[in-house]
């Protein structure tokens, strides 16, 4: 599966279970550790975990294993690393004090979406 389908894939996995303040960075030109970060807000910690668990399905189904999952117990923060994707789902203060998206602002957001 490319990246960009792939990006695709855990987004609508994101969306399909309510995932908070979606975004995309496009980081292909800026790391060689994968193509895409994906970060996403849940509204309490069992939450989080869903969307995690959403995106290790979805992707499972379409013949995708994650390389790595960080995080998983704790559930404030969890590190799904798809390879070409990486997605970080978070509860929203811990997204807010680590603003990894500070980090890559210079790179291309391909926008926000199911912000709702």
């Amino acid at each position: 599966m490319q990246a960009e389908q792939l990006k695709d894939l855990v987004v609508n996995a994101l969306e399909d279970v309510k995932a908070k303040d979606i975004s995309v960075i496009d980081v292909k030109d800026r790391t060689s550790v994968t193509d895409y970060m994906v970060l996403a807000s849940g509204t309490s910690n069992r939450h989080v975990k869903s969307l995690a668990d959403s995106v290790i399905g979805e992707a499972k189904e379409q013949g995708v294993r994650a390389a790595n999952v960080e995080g998983a117990n704790a559930s404030d923060w969890i590190l799904v690393d798809l390879g070409d994707v990486v997605v970080h789902v978070m509860m929203p203060a811990t997204r807010e004090f680590y603003d990894l998206e500070r980090f890559w602002r210079d790179s291309p957001d391909l926008g926000a979406a199911g912000s709702e």
